[in-house]
């Protein structure tokens, strides 16, 4: 390599989209420990937090997203994407990247439509089966276009498409099928305060929580309890003193705002019960997990119902659509939780669909192309 590379990355949102960003910006600093990363993120989104954290500085733009449920919000939308285009082209002017990243949210597409107005090379990284409208407008010109499954050429190039998989947090990749009697298992669930005797239902709403996923585990969970399942359930922060209020936390059901050891939540569970975002999936699929998805029906082109399909036409995982997760996941999990054979059954499966390398093949590309030496 002539010169030491200056890549600018951006994804956020959401930790979908934050932690494959990490990821490859953690696999590039590994290889070429001078290189410059540097990130764009929307204000007052948790990337302008995580990113930091994680070592990495961040430069933050304003820009919304499309809202759906609240229509009269988006009245100013147009001004906000106009002005987060001045934005981003100031900072890379100033910054002179060699290439630039994207891996979604709506950040992503101002900020990689500007660097391809300017010149600069860009690379898509595609997380979901059915790619959205901004990903498909900017891919005609991107270098590469990193994607997670198989007939992407739908809605891009082909020559363009490299199919490695969705970038997951090393330490998760690593994981693989875990028996749910083996060491590792009762060791995380001792740690975690979890009894290894009896099962564990690990709850995920995404990283902001899931209103529909919490209310219908509230409904549920004291039969579970009486059943002797216990459940670690990750809320969101904007739910988490509510249910405090309401459910009293015992040696049955422990509730965090968020989860920092995702690790040793994902060693302990017996079953997981989650939203089907297409990180979230990688994840599951990386470390072999048993799970009910119920996929948010409040997403773009409702992509998470079709990952969750996807999943579930293979028996790699049971769906439930979300007006009918209330009423219909009590029986579901008191079915299932307890059939080893069965839980087996949708390790395996999902195990199989694993691309724990994504990281590094996606690196591997943009070694290839060589982007900063262009």
């Amino acid at each position: 390599m002539n010169k030491t590379p200056n890549i600018i990355i951006s994804g956020g949102g959401t930790g979908g989209h934050i932690f494959p960003a990490i990821s490859i910006a953690k696999e590039i600093i590994k290889r070429h420990p001078k290189a410059k990363i540097q990130f764009i993120g929307a204000k007052n989104r948790m990337e302008m937090t995580r990113v930091p954290k994680e070592g990495f500085p961040i430069f933050g733009i304003n820009i919304a997203g499309f809202q759906r449920k609240a229509f009269f919000k988006n009245i100013s939308l147009p001004i906000k994407i106009f002005l987060s285009l001045f934005q981003v082209y100031g900072f890379l002017r100033k910054q002179k990247a060699d290439a630039v990243i994207g891996t979604g949210g709506y950040v992503s597409g101002p900020t990689l439509f500007m660097a391809q107005l300017m010149g600069i090379p860009t690379i898509i990284q595609e997380q979901n089966s059915l790619a959205g409208w901004t990903n498909r407008v900017l891919g005609k010109k991107a270098k590469i276009i990193c994607v997670a499954y198989n007939g992407m050429e739908k809605f891009f190039p082909l020559k363009k498409i490299q199919l490695t998989g969705n970038p997951v947090r090393n330490e998760i990749a690593k994981i693989g099928s875990t028996d749910l009697e083996s060491v590792k298992s009762i060791a995380a669930k001792n740690k975690l305060g979890f009894n290894p005797k009896y099962p564990l239902i690990l709850v995920l709403g995404g990283s902001q929580g899931a209103k529909e996923i919490n209310r219908a585990i509230e409904k549920n969970y004291k039969e579970w309890n009486q059943n002797n399942i216990q459940i670690l359930w990750q809320s969101g922060d904007r739910y988490y003193n509510n249910l405090l209020d309401k459910i009293s936390q015992n040696e049955f059901i422990l509730i965090k705002p968020f989860l920092n050891d995702m690790n040793l939540a994902y060693l302990g569970a017996d079953l997981i019960i989650s939203r089907a975002g297409a990180g979230t999936i990688s994840e599951l699929c990386c470390v072999g997990a048993a799970s009910i998805l119920i996929p948010s029906p409040n997403v773009s082109e409702d992509h998470q119902t079709r990952n969750a399909k996807n999943l579930s036409d293979l028996n790699a995982a049971l769906f439930i659509d979300e007006k009918n997760a209330i009423n219909n996941i009590r029986n579901i999990v008191l079915e299932v939780v307890f059939n080893h054979a069965k839980l087996k059954s949708l390790r395996s499966n999902i195990l199989q669909l694993s691309k724990p390398n994504a990281t590094e093949d996606i690196v591997d590309n943009l070694e290839k192309y060589w982007l900063w030496k262009n």
